[in-house]
């Protein structure tokens, strides 16, 4: 305790962090104590391993095993297996079937992060978090999202050579992280392709270039978030650990960079963390049956 100049007590700023862990659902208390004392917690970025340690939970950033934690509850993040033929927008003038059908089910007034078209279904992130919305969002951060594509024809390996060498298309040229062909008929082949673009129905595009149109379209990867099993129309709350893995790459995308653009210790987490890993699923084809657009 402290004494105030009128005499009377009060409290030391912050919140323990022991309390500030288990609020977030990291641990219990007790379980929380054994992490700290044992040097697996770091408050921007420094270990902490004294128990009396306060902190304030609106500013500081605080991770576990060099994994993020979001100390704000009122935060939700949702993920959405968006079906095809909704529109990538809360209310579309034209009356057509929107996100506010998915978004009216939660008392937060969730939004989604960056878009698809309404005729490519998957992985569509939906929260009230504007911070990690940006930096999911802008294509200068560079999150990689992944594409499963079935096309018209059989693609040959020059086609993929040529995704990731680069095509020139009407806005620029553009070139795919990654591309591989998955399978191939006469008729159609499925193709999975990686990029951080956010350029409007690039990878439509892209594959059209190179003389395969697209017949269906779904977006399996979003950063380390993967669909997994969630069937089209379905949607559920990021588990802890997907959580941890998206903080940790926006608190990294933010980070400083130095002079050779590698990125310095970001507020909460070591420049070497490995994020938590997502569940993942099969990508072997694309799902039957939402600021830029595949």
């Amino acid at each position: 305790m402290t004494s105030s100049t009128d005499g009377s007590t009060a409290l030391p700023d912050g919140v323990r962090l022991q309390k500030v862990l288990a609020s977030a659902g990291v641990a219990s208390r007790r379980v929380s104590e054994d992490l700290i004392t044992a040097g697996r917690v770091r408050v921007n970025g420094e270990v902490v391993r004294e128990l009396g340690r306060r902190i304030d939970p609106e500013t500081d950033k605080v991770s576990v095993d060099n994994v993020a934690v979001q100390l704000d509850t009122t935060k939700r993040y949702v993920m959405l297996n968006k079906p095809v033929g909704i529109v990538s927008s809360l209310a579309d003038q034209h009356g057509r079937p929107d996100l506010s059908e998915y978004t009216s089910q939660y008392e937060e007034r969730l939004f989604n992060v960056g878009r698809l078209d309404a005729e490519t279904s998957g992985l569509l992130i939906l929260t009230n978090d504007g911070e990690l919305a940006h930096v999911l969002a802008h294509p200068s951060f560079g999150v990689m999202k992944t594409y499963i594509a079935r096309v018209e024809g059989r693609v040959a390996p020059q086609a993929i050579a040529r995704l990731t060498k680069g095509v020139e298309l009407d806005d620029g040229p553009i070139a795919a992280d990654k591309a591989r062909l998955l399978d191939s008929s006469a008729s159609s082949s499925l193709v999975e392709v990686t990029l951080h673009s956010g350029r409007n129905r690039i990878v439509r595009r892209m594959l059209e270039e190179v003389g395969h149109p697209v017949v269906e379209l779904v977006r399996r990867q979003f950063g380390p978030l993967h669909l997994g099993s969630l069937k089209a129309g379905e949607l559920r709350d990021l588990s802890r650990e997907e959580l941890g893995a998206l903080l940790t790459l926006s608190r990294a995308a933010k980070a400083p960079k130095n002079d050779d653009g590698a990125a310095t210790a970001p507020a909460g987490e070591a420049v070497d963390a490995k994020p938590a890993r997502a569940a993942t699923g099969s990508t072997s084809s694309p799902a039957k049956g939402r600021k830029a657009r595949a």
